[in-house]
């Protein structure tokens, strides 16, 4: 067993853990509660047997989009002290501290030769919030979501008592917990899967397409060759051209000769800082149609085993902190929503739709899912994902997503918590059918309500 400590102290390897922010990255101000630093359970026991009216919510480093980790004079808990790292190489496992970022995991575990085995677009999340929102990647139509490769986890329920919860013996609290937003109880630690790995380079392959057509058809035909499968769409164009990236982990021998650095060197850098943009920001018609114009223009039309690190596959927006700032002040609203393969329809329509208010996104990212996990709030289900970065503040927006929902609802769709910040309780309750078998297991492990946050009072959850 290889011992990583986050704090740097008595560990072999000293980790720089990810900036902790506590506000939202949306629209929505972030809502006043009373940041308690906790370190051990019993400091959490202690935060719940003290829990005011308004309740207690784990937050990790403050990024989901919406409102999931607010919550308006609550006591919101930093469980960033607690992210022990532990790598098991014979089992080919990692026991980690819930307050650890998957930053923080890769620095330690890529240099032994191993990867987790599902990473969002960002490696500022903690293990706590990507069991809690169920994160997805790009390699869902093989691997499925965060949650499937969580062997246990340790959880504090709402009566300060202390469960641990796996698959078999325990299904009904470890999958209202996968997903659950934090409202089930408060994730101190996790034993999970990894990747095995020799190279911490990404052997990739790009093309470049003419339509959203020939993108679909493309990753319908071709994503199951691959580990890794990502489209960038150009929301601008009227066609939806975009450009298809898919790939998988590099052998060492791959690297020979072709890279500088040592075969499992993982440093990410953030290469710069966004300023702060005191006006409506960058973002607008004219800058998304040159970028888009630039970005699908700068993809090579076919090009083959291209080495990436791991950061510039999987990570891109971590290079540049604080890069939310160009929104202005408004901010922006990420949409996503997941839609059967029989409405695949519905991607280009949204796009149009938004388009037609002038509403475009520069980060408009599709991806096709694998099969749906067992966890009644989970996301992912079988079919297509969409997801757009827009301005906040376009005319109209409001009406077009509100007409969206009903058609993601009536094409047998959902809405992603961790990105929401709009949709209504009877939106929520209808696309989540489970929700009442969720709820019937959350009151189980918290009978009296302490975990909540504003998502959970704004959805009626």
């Amino acid at each position: 067993m290889t011992v990583v400590d986050a704090t740097g102290a008595d560990s072999p390897l000293s980790l720089r853990e990810g900036e902790q922010t506590l506000t939202g990255w949306g629209r929505t101000a972030p809502s006043a509660g009373i940041v308690r630093r906790v370190r051990t359970v019993d400091d959490i026991r202690a935060a719940i047997s003290d829990a005011g009216p308004r309740g207690i919510l784990a937050r990790g480093l403050g990024r989901s989009y919406g409102d999931a980790a607010q919550s308006g004079g609550a006591s919101i808990l930093d469980l960033s002290a607690m992210n022990r790292i532990e790598l098991d190489p014979a089992t080919g496992t990692a026991h980690v501290g819930a307050g650890a970022s998957l930053d923080s995991v890769m620095r330690a575990l890529v240099p032994h030769g191993w990867f987790v085995p599902v990473t969002p677009g960002t490696r500022m999340v903690t293990v706590g919030g990507a069991i809690a929102a169920d994160v997805h990647g790009k390699n869902h139509h093989r691997d499925g979501t965060f949650g499937s490769h969580v062997e246990t986890m340790t959880l504090v329920d709402g009566r300060g008592e202390v469960h641990v919860v796996d698959r078999e013996s325990s299904p009904e609290a470890f999958w209202a917990t996968v997903g659950g937003m934090g409202l089930t109880g408060i994730v101190t630690q996790a034993t999970f899967d990894l990747i095995p790995i020799t190279s911490s380079r990404i052997s990739v392959d790009t093309e470049r397409t003419s339509s959203l057509d020939d993108v679909m058809d493309r990753m319908i035909t071709g994503d199951d060759a691959y580990r890794y499968s990502v489209a960038w769409v150009d929301s601008v164009h009227p066609s939806g051209r975009g450009v298809l990236t898919r790939g998988d982990h590099a052998s060492a021998d791959q690297l020979a000769g072709k890279a500088a650095q040592a075969p499992l060197e993982f440093e990410p850098k953030v290469l710069a800082t966004a300023p702060p943009i005191p006006t409506n920001g960058l973002v607008n018609p004219l800058t998304m149609r040159a970028f888009n114009e630039a970005w699908f223009r700068k993809a090579p039309k076919q090009r083959t085993g291209e080495l990436q690190t791991i950061a510039e596959f999987f990570h891109p927006l971590d290079i540049v902190q604080d890069w939310n700032r160009v929104y202005g002040p408004s901010g922006f609203l990420q949409y996503q929503f997941a839609v059967p393969d029989s409405a695949g329809e519905l991607v280009g329509r949204a796009l149009a739709a938004l388009r037609g208010v002038g509403a475009l996104s520069a980060l408009t990212v599709l991806k096709r899912f694998g099969a749906a996990n067992p966890g009644p709030l989970s996301f992912p289900q079988p079919g297509w994902t969409l997801a757009v970065d827009v301005p906040a503040g376009v005319d109209g927006l409001g009406v077009v997503l509100d007409q969206l929902d009903d058609e993601v609802l009536a094409a047998g769709g959902r809405l992603y918590l961790a990105k929401d910040s709009r949709m209504s309780p009877a939106m929520m309750a209808a696309t989540y059918p489970r929700l009442s078998e969720w709820q019937r297991h959350r009151d189980a492990l918290d009978p009296q309500g302490v975990f909540t946050s504003d998502l959970a009072r704004r959805l009626s959850l």
